[in-house]
């Protein structure tokens, strides 16, 4: 595979999952990890990607990210109406992070009241500026490959949360289950779905049939999944046997 074709690869993969890992990658393309970081700093040069310890980010995951760098904008702007839709007054939402969950604080309406848990930085910042929203963050050792906290002390806080929904950002699903290539962030996502009623997941469908080193849950836990497309398309039928509901 040439250069040019292995970092579009790359780039494809960092669009879809937010973060990659150069061992991962090292893997897929069957190349040395020295190659893959070889490619992921000159990435890195050009402005295309974030890059940290042991892999990439999405430039999407940066504070000073705006539309542009956000992959499937529009698709995931269609994601954040949907979810609204089931928000009420006076629910307790717990949120993991990620940039559709970004699209759905940047859209609650203003006059909603409710209560959200995040473990993400960047999403209580942009909950914050709900005028009537009261937004609290779970401190703890921020994760900087994906800009959540993570670790035991935001784990025991978690527990300690009755949710109403759990509003859950992933980078891979199948029929078999949602997956991630973190365990701790596994570890406080499983915490996440534990401490809420119910667990809603919005993705964009690319994300679909795709599947990462890490199982959180299995697909039949789910409670609502919320893609772009209709819930008749080709690519939602499969699941519509496994999820409770899906918009």
């Amino acid at each position: 595979m040439l250069k040019k074709e292995r970092q579009a690869f790359i780039i494809k993969e960092i669009n879809l999952h937010n973060k990659v890992l150069s061992s991962d990658l090292s893997m897929a393309l069957d190349v040395s990890e020295d190659t893959i970081r070889r490619d992921l700093n000159e990435l890195a040069l050009e402005g295309r990607v974030v890059k940290v310890h042991g892999g990439a980010l999405s430039k999407s995951y940066q504070m000073a990210a705006v539309q542009t760098d956000t992959y499937a904008y529009e698709k995931k702007e269609v994601i954040a109406m949907k979810t609204l839709k089931l928000f009420k007054d006076g629910m307790v939402i717990l949120t993991s992070g990620g940039t559709t969950m970004r699209e759905i604080a940047k859209r609650l309406p203003e006059s909603l009241q409710v209560t959200f848990f995040t473990i993400s930085p960047l999403i209580a910042l942009e909950l914050a500026e709900h005028p009537k929203a009261d937004v609290i963050l779970l401190g703890g050792q921020l994760s900087n490959a994906s800009k959540v906290t993570i670790g035991a002390e935001v784990v025991q806080k978690i527990s300690e949360i009755k949710a109403d929904i759990c509003i859950l950002g992933i980078n891979g699903m199948d029929l078999d289950g949602i997956t991630d290539s973190d365990y701790e962030i596994v570890q406080v996502k499983k915490a996440m779905i534990k401490a809420s009623k119910q667990m809603i997941i919005p993705t964009i469908s690319e994300k679909l049939n795709t599947a990462l080193r890490y199982k959180v849950t299995p697909t039949a836990d789910i409670d609502c999944l919320i893609t772009e497309l209709s819930p008749l398309h080709d690519t939602i039928q499969p699941y519509l046997s496994q999820v409770k509901l899906v918009l």
